[in-house]
């Protein structure tokens, strides 16, 4: 024991004469531990110490401050490429650019045998870039370029990232062509594309390589091939005929072949071109002696002739009996082409000239025979169409009659917009079938086609028919004369009518929100475009015009009460019927169906609203009274001084009249 223990042992001592426990010493020494250490217990067994935790240094007690495990060293605590980071109480340690972690980690404790070691950059693909090779370092790596490849915007070796170089690809540009040579194909201008050469037009090849390659030093490789001219032998020699040829025996000289003065050619083609394979093209080609054949024989003629068919034979012609030589020549040669020289000989009939027929052409005639027909536009009608020279010397002129032809159906027009009126052109009086078949359809109801046809019989010259075409609508209408099968069109447009007087209930109602009931007719082809429906309150006077257009209110011209439209409803929406609650708050077609307020009473009118283009037409009905108290419908001064029952109000409300309501 030494000096500076005798305290403590003095202090153990004492308290064993005081008769106090030795565990309670122990406890107190373990409360005087500071925060950051731990109470052991010696190595001696005699009691307990406080020593300060790993990390700490200090006495245990009243001092336990940070060690700083760094302060070494990096290399020292954490090996080699490394870098120490103290924390309180500890430290961890991090590898260098270029360098990981033995375990992975990114932070580690080389307590455990983790140290820091070279990282492969080059494992990662493409971490040079395009065409570049990696080569990896000790804590790094560089980059260069592969074959076929040029460092641009630096030199080798490079860092991709840091010095912003990269390879790019060596580019050959076009191929250069020799004389007498054609680029083939290529695969391209980089490095290790090959082109193809062939010979240009008229020339073979005579020897060397046809192909050239790009290099990585950016140039193409030498070919050595040699292309030399085709050349044809001399063209051939065909019987009883001449060379037109310049000599020349180049691919594409051409030598024409002409037949003898006496011959002609039997072949389709007379020339000879020099080919690719240096030989003349194969004609079929022979020169035969001209004959012209028998002679042409004229009408009403005799020939005097040798029977001679060589070039300079000559026929005379001479006209027969009963005929004279009017004009013309009347000599024919043999001529070199192989044909007879065309004679102008007219031996005319002692009738004269050929009769002609007003309105006709002549068929055919040999100044004894006349065949006559009509001209376009006209008919044949009745009698003989052939005229003879009789031996007196007069024509006996044919009968025919040539009439113009008009249409069967003609000076169609519409009138009133439904009937049909026409004139009949007929060349006797028979009996005409007529189909009138017509079709109509509507710009604002598409779905919707009136399609319809019927017949007449009839023997007029002027007829007339009515049909039953629907308002507001476009129709197409055609008329058939079935026994000439002629078809006549025309187009017409009917006019908008006022909308039928819609098909409703009428009721009186004490609730503000009643379902009003709508019946619309089943004829869906009616001209009503929509339906729209008005809420008027019932004050004093009302004025309401049916034909007045309408926006959100319509105030009355004549008085102060205004009324609002609730609805507004395409035809399209409503079908056959259509139940309405006035009041319930949603819009329709634009307008608010807003709640009625209570304690006020109200008329509820229908208007019916056919729109055509620019056309409208309208009518109303009253369609209910909301109202707890009973009231009396009269017309105002304004519409005149007799008192009206609500029935004759809904009748005053048909098309565009201006009725009046005033409250009693």
């Amino acid at each position: 024991m030494d000096e500076r223990s005798t305290p403590v042992f003095t202090f153990f001592l004492f308290c064993l004469i005081a008769g106090m426990p030795a565990a309670a010493n122990i406890q107190d020494v373990c409360s005087s531990c500071h925060v950051n250490a731990t109470c052991d217990n010696k190595s001696d067994n005699s009691g307990k110490v406080c020593n300060c935790k790993y990390g700490f240094v200090g006495n245990g007690r009243t001092l336990c401050q940070d060690k700083d495990e760094c302060q070494i060293g990096a290399t020292k605590i954490c090996g080699q490429h490394t870098t120490c980071h103290n924390t309180y109480g500890s430290y961890y340690c991090t590898c260098l650019d270029g360098y990981m972690a033995s375990n992975n980690m990114p932070v580690f404790i080389p307590n455990d045998g983790t140290h820091c070691q070279d990282m492969n950059e080059c494992s990662v693909s493409g971490q040079c870039g395009p065409g570049g090779q990696c080569r990896n370092l000790d804590g790094g790596f560089d980059c260069s370029c592969q074959l076929g490849y040029r460092v641009h915007n630096g030199k080798e070796p490079f860092h991709p990232h840091k010095d912003k170089v990269s390879c790019k690809v060596v580019d050959c540009g076009h191929p250069a062509l020799q004389d007498n040579m054609l680029l083939f194909s290529a695969t391209g201008t980089t490095y290790g594309s090959v082109a193809t050469f062939v010979c240009g037009e008229g020339f073979l090849l005579k020897s060397g390589v046809t192909t050239s390659q790009c290099g990585d030093d950016g140039l193409w490789s030498r070919t050595n091939m040699i292309c030399e001219e085709i050349k044809c032998q001399e063209p051939v020699v065909i019987t009883h005929t001449k060379r037109l040829w310049d000599g020349a025996t180049h691919v594409g000289s051409v030598v024409v072949y002409q037949c003898d003065e006496g011959y002609d050619t039997r072949s389709t083609r007379n020339y000879s071109v020099c080919g690719q394979s240096g030989l003349w093209e194969d004609i079929d080609l022979w020169c035969e002696e001209i004959s012209c054949g028998p002679p042409q024989t004229l009408p009403n003629t005799n020939l005097l002739w040798d029977r001679s068919i060589r070039p300079g034979s000559v026929v005379l012609y001479e006209c027969i009996s009963g005929y004279y030589r009017e004009s013309g020549d009347n000599i024919s040669t043999c001529q070199t082409s192989g044909e007879w020289a065309k004679v102008s000989l007219k031996c005319e009939a002692k009738c004269g000239p050929i009769p002609l027929l007003a309105h006709s052409d002549v068929v055919w005639h040999n100044n004894s025979v006349v065949i006559h027909r009509c001209v376009n536009g006209y008919h044949s009608w009745r009698g003989s169409d052939v005229s003879l020279c009789s031996s007196s010397g007069v024509w006996q002129m044919a009968t025919i009659k040539c009439i113009e032809i008009k249409p069967p159906i003609g000076h169609l027009l519409v009138s009133n917009e439904k009937c049909l009126q026409w004139r009949a052109e007929k060349y006797e009086e028979d009996t005409e079938i007529y189909k009138v078949a017509y079709i109509g359809s509507r710009d604002y109801d598409r779905a919707n086609v009136d399609k319809r046809k019927q017949f007449l019989s009839s023997k007029a010259d002027w007829l007339k028919v009515c049909l039953s075409l629907l308002p507001a609508t476009n129709y197409s209408i055609s008329i058939t004369a079935m026994s000439k099968g002629f078809t006549a069109s025309i187009s017409t447009n009917t006019s908008l009518t006022v909308p039928p007087i819609p098909d409703i209930y009428y009721r009186e109602y004490e609730t503000p929100a009643p379902t009003l009931r709508l019946h619309r007719s089943p004829n869906s082809l009616d001209p009503i475009s929509l339906y729209q429906v008005f809420v008027l309150p019932i004050d004093d006077t009302m004025v309401f015009d049916c034909s007045a257009p309408v926006d959100g209110d319509t105030a009355s011209e004549y008085g102060s009460v205004k009324g609002s439209v609730q609805a507004q409803m395409r035809i399209s929406h409503v079908g056959t019927a259509m139940n309405f609650t006035v009041g319930d708050g949603l819009y329709y077609g634009g307008f608010f169906n807003a709640p009625l307020e209570k304690g006020r009473h109200y008329y509820v009118v229908l208007r019916a609203v056919s729109q055509w283009k620019r056309d409208l037409k309208s009518s109303c009905v009253l369609w209910a009274k909301v109202t707890g108290t009973s009231y009396v419908v009269r017309v105002s001064s304004l519409c005149g001084a007799a008192t009206v029952g609500l029935i004759a109000l809904a009748v005053l409300l048909r098309y565009t009249y201006i009725w009046c309501v005033k409250k009693t």
